[in-house]
């Protein structure tokens, strides 16, 4: 097999894998009695996926040094109801050819271990070779850090596939490069603002782009 620049594609989870975005609003739903904000109504989706994080926390009426503490809480309601969770389109056919391709695939996520590794179970989806977890919302700059150092990569040797700004932030801090893919959480005016290195809307728009990286 021929030698890649690319090396290792590290995927998000939720919202990039999985097609959370409709158990995420009901366990905020689920939150918000307890934790003194609005209950959202659908209608209110597209508004909070053109906002940043602290737009976001602003409008919710969450103040965003508390959201690293309810995380946890957030994920165990999400946990209950990940039964109804499906994967993206075209996620698993990518994954497949990605694989055949001899990239090594990674998570890097700020969901729980178990709850990732459950889903891939349910689907049957055994192609991760690392799945890495952490309860910094708005670090995961450091976590990729560790990654690499652990990897013994260099930054051109991965790339990031994310649906996030703070994904995007991240990458650009550690200086990777990141596919921004549309169908996820954050609109797409968001995520120009930052200025990604690629941002696609079809999973086959991904692969074309890793291939033409390396070789």
């Amino acid at each position: 097999m021929e030698n890649k620049d690319i090396k290792y594609v590290i995927f998000d989870f939720d919202g990039t894998i999985a097609d959370s975005g409709g158990i995420a609003f009901n366990a905020i739903n689920r939150m918000s009695e307890k934790h003194g904000f609005d209950k959202l109504d659908w209608a209110q989706i597209d508004k909070l996926r053109s906002m940043t994080v602290k737009e976001r926390s602003k409008y919710m009426g969450v103040p965003l040094y508390k959201m690293p503490f309810i995380a946890p809480e957030f994920y165990s309601y999400y946990k209950e109801e990940m039964i109804d969770m499906g994967i993206n389109e075209g996620i698993r056919e990518l994954l497949n050819k990605l694989n055949e391709a001899g990239y090594k695939l990674a998570v890097i996520s700020s969901n729980s271990e178990h709850n990732i590794k459950e889903f891939f179970a349910k689907k049957d989806i055994k192609l991760f070779k690392d799945i890495i977890c952490s309860k910094r919302l708005f670090s995961k700059d450091k976590i990729v850090n560790k990654f690499l150092k652990h990897k013994k990569l260099k930054p051109s040797e991965v790339i990031y596939i994310g649906d996030e700004t703070r994904d995007i932030e991240a990458c650009k801090k550690s200086g990777i490069k990141i596919i921004w893919v549309d169908w996820g959480l954050d609109m797409r005016e968001a995520a120009e603002v930052m200025n990604p290195n690629y941002m696609v809307s079809k999973t086959e728009e991904i692969y074309k782009i890793i291939k033409s990286l390396g070789g």
